[in-house]
């Protein structure tokens, strides 16, 4: 369990609080570029509990403005979006997607060359199924970097997205808790007893060659945020052999989940504010892998039917996310519709930030424990230096970073697998130069 400071440490993100400034250092995927349209409806954006405005403009350029115009503080997100500028309905001033003040209608014309006026903008930039912000000092802006699901410009990308009613941190928990799976998601994900020589997908259901439900699990922390196996007994050869599943961490705001045989899996966090997150769930694959329809239907997270236009979730605590329990009788372990959606219920649960004072903690919690070991101090670090988690040298590009998941023989040594050979000959087969750890100690 954590003190109260470490907590607070850890989980807030808005104004000056030290995890929040981290995380400006980074470019922050903000929104879904089918979220604006040219000159369409400028998009209310909150990003670290700052509140923006986004648009399109003309010339399908992406615009990231402070959402209060300068002049008298009218909202923009009201304004006519057009011939290239974002116009604030009050007084008519307009703005380019830099930030220039384009026009000021309502006064003389010395006046606008005298006043020089630029609106704070933030840079922004298009790619691999994102838009993404930078929102930090621009002496300090890294050069973007493609992420670990964009090795190559053609690879088939599929995001589903849900704005979720809690703090960060205890999202990013469950994407490095594979125990919680082999239970929460036992309906969804099942465990084969045989015939299966690693993870599957089909259209409804994913297939595991284990049935073991207490993974023993290893953590090896890097300089961009962790790495760690969760070991099962497979259902092939399980005297000689174990099931690996390796998730990997990509600080601060990037989980890749262990693959299946259609596509690799990675979820996406966005911290809106203390309080508030944007969940991305994602499919991708270079060749093949499922199309944004078909896994935003298997996530039970379409637009229209199971989220609103905002993706502002249907299934609330209020209406205890549309639990069945009749299905639960026939069998279904949850009776909640939808993987993300299980998960959301938990989260929310917990309240919109948990208290980790009075957790009881166990051998199965071991790479949440590091996780919460590995950013408390990356905060503390970023505020007695200004250095930030992932920024640093030397530096392994996204693209190599991989999960893992197979049955491989119990002389592997798993820290291999699925690491690129600047991983291999950084760290070592076994970890050098990185903190380890087992449910053990």
């Amino acid at each position: 369990m954590l003190t109260r400071e470490e907590n607070e440490l850890l989980c807030r993100v808005e104004a000056d609080a030290p995890m929040g400034q981290l995380m400006r250092r980074h470019w922050i995927p903000a929104l879904l570029p089918e979220q604006l349209s040219v000159d369409g409806a400028p998009l209310r954006l909150r990003l670290l509990g700052q509140d923006l405005v986004a648009f399109r403009d003309t010339k399908g350029r992406v615009g990231v403005l402070d959402e209060l115009c300068p002049h008298r503080k009218a909202s923009l997100v009201y304004g006519r979006n057009e011939n290239c500028g974002l116009r604030c309905l009050y007084h008519g001033w307009k703005f380019a997607a830099d930030g220039t003040v384009m026009e000021m209608p309502s006064e003389p014309a010395a006046e606008q060359v005298t006043r020089n006026v630029k609106h704070k903008a933030y840079p922004a930039h298009e790619s691999s199924g994102f838009i993404w912000v930078y929102l930090g000092p621009i002496d300090e802006m890294p050069e973007f970097e493609a992420p670990p699901w964009a090795p190559t410009q053609d690879t088939n990308i599929s995001i589903l997205r849900i704005e979720v009613g809690c703090n960060w941190a205890q999202i990013l928990e469950g994407q490095i808790d594979s125990a919680h799976s082999s239970t929460l998601h036992s309906s969804d994900m099942v465990m084969v007893q045989q015939g299966l020589t690693r993870a599957e997908a089909n259209d409804t259901h994913w297939l595991r060659p284990s049935t073991d439900r207490m993974p023993k699990i290893q953590v090896q922390a890097t300089n961009y945020g962790m790495r760690y196996a969760a070991i099962r007994k497979p259902t092939l050869n399980p005297d000689t052999h174990d099931y690996v599943r390796i998730t990997t961490y990509v600080a601060p705001f990037i989980a890749l989940i262990p693959p299946n045989n259609a596509y690799n899996v990675a979820t996406v966090l966005t911290p809106v504010d203390d309080h508030h997150t944007t969940f991305h769930f994602m499919a991708w694959s270079p060749t093949g892998g499922v199309d944004p329809i078909t896994w935003r239907r298997f996530g039970h997270a379409e637009v229209g039917i199971d989220l609103d236009s905002s993706f502002r979730n249907i299934r609330t605590r209020t209406n205890n996310y549309l639990q069945d329990r009749d299905a639960m009788v026939r069998g279904d372990f949850t009776g909640i519709k939808g993987i993300p959606n299980q998960d959301i219920a938990m989260w929310e649960s917990m309240g919109t930030i948990v208290d980790r004072t009075s957790e009881r903690l166990s051998a199965s919690d071991i790479a949440v424990i590091q996780f919460r070991r590995i950013m408390i101090a990356a905060a503390a670090k970023w505020k007695e230096t200004g250095t930030a988690l992932g920024r640093g040298t030397p530096h392994i590009p996204h693209v190599k970073l991989a999960a893992f998941e197979g049955i491989v023989p119990k002389s592997t040594p798993w820290r291999t697998l699925g690491a690129s050979q600047d991983e291999i000959a950084l760290y070592g087969e076994e970890g050098r130069g990185a903190e380890t750890k087992s449910a053990a100690e």
